[in-house]
């Protein structure tokens, strides 16, 4: 794993600079992803928080301690691996702290090409770092938890205007600070007749079932999503709305996990990405989790962007499919069982 963050995080305590835990200590790791290797001499109790649904069950099957979220306090050592986006990796950092116990160690990674140094330089203005190295195309820095925690520390919510001023929506989430214009133009592209169970894959915060549940006809909706709190964000939003009386929320990975209810319609906006690559192939497996979850004569909405190679994968699924609209960048397909 030399080409990821993890084996700069790692590499302070392979290289002696940051004595490895001892047994009978408690670590955290925030971000973690599958494949890693914990240094020689890692003795800490290691507790992994993962949202993403897909890391948490590889994790889970490799045999380690991992929750969606982080819990509990006190921990010895705090291990956070800080991703694409700045704004994740702060509340990562203020996470960390505010678990670890006082002088407790933070150890922090990034790779160069997503912002990890200049992580490195906002962090060392707020508190002294104890030590930081570049290795593995990576950043790392490490640090002591003190008594009392500087307030710059702890990321203040942005106030925002418009139709998400009072939506639940936090960085590293798709679309989190506007409506992404795919999945308008699906929501206007829907029939007037769409009614009954229906299965939103890929909900992230809710955007489409907030809509859905304009409409009367729909007796139900089930929000599934891989990412926890774009998941738990749905949960919040939808409440505000008053709308947790028809909707129920699962934890789940479409790629891996069977759906076990069945539905008259699926609707989708479903990712492409994994990192920062295209895979039009996720979006394929979507549509074949939405067939095999769909009622006999089911139909199935998505929206994808134009140059998605996705109607072979709903000829082979469906008994019919056709594209009902587009504009220059998004297309709107449906099909149906």
């Amino acid at each position: 794993m030399t080409d990821t963050p993890h084996a700069t995080l790692f590499f302070p305590f392979e290289i002696g600079q940051i004595a490895p835990p001892d047994k009978g200590t408690r670590a955290l790791f925030l971000g973690a992803e599958p494949g890693f290797r914990l240094p020689e001499g890692f003795g800490a109790e290691l507790t992994v928080a993962q949202a993403s649904r897909p890391h948490f069950l590889a994790l889970k099957k490799a045999g380690f301690a991992v929750e969606p979220t982080a819990t509990g306090d006190g921990y010895d050592l705090a291990l956070v691996a800080l991703g694409r986006h700045r704004g994740e990796g702060e509340n990562r950092i203020a996470e960390a702290f505010a678990r670890l116990r006082p002088e407790g160690v933070l150890v922090a990674a990034g790779a160069k090409n997503e912002g990890a140094d200049g992580f490195r330089r906002r962090m060392a203005a707020i508190l002294p770092l104890d030590g930081s190295l570049s290795k593995h195309h990576g950043v790392a820095f490490w640090l002591r938890r003190r008594e009392i925690l500087p307030e710059e520390l702890f990321p203040q919510p942005r106030s925002r205007d418009g139709e998400l001023a009072e939506l639940a929506t936090a960085p590293g989430m798709f679309s989190r600070d506007r409506v992404d214009p795919g999945s308008r133009l699906l929501v206007e592209n829907l029939p007037r007749d769409l009614g009954g169970a229906i299965a939103d894959f890929g909900a992230g915060w809710g955007f489409l079932s907030l809509e859905m549940l304009k409409r009367p006809a729909i007796t139900g909706i089930d929000l599934y999503e891989a990412d926890w709190a774009s998941l738990e964000a749905a949960r919040a939003n939808i409440a505000a709305q008053g709308g947790e009386g028809r909707t129920r929320f699962f934890w789940r990975d479409l790629l891996s996990e069977p759906v076990e209810r069945a539905y008259d319609a699926v609707v989708m906006n479903p990712p492409f990405h994994r990192g920062r690559a295209a895979e039009p192939a996720i979006g394929a497996g979507f549509i074949r989790a939405a067939a095999r979850a769909l009622k006999p004569r089911g139909r199935l909405f998505l929206v994808a962007n134009r140059g998605l190679p996705y109607e072979a994968t709903l000829q082979e699924m469906f008994s019919e499919s056709r594209e009902l609209t587009r504009d220059a960048a998004y297309k709107i397909l449906a099909a149906r069982k």
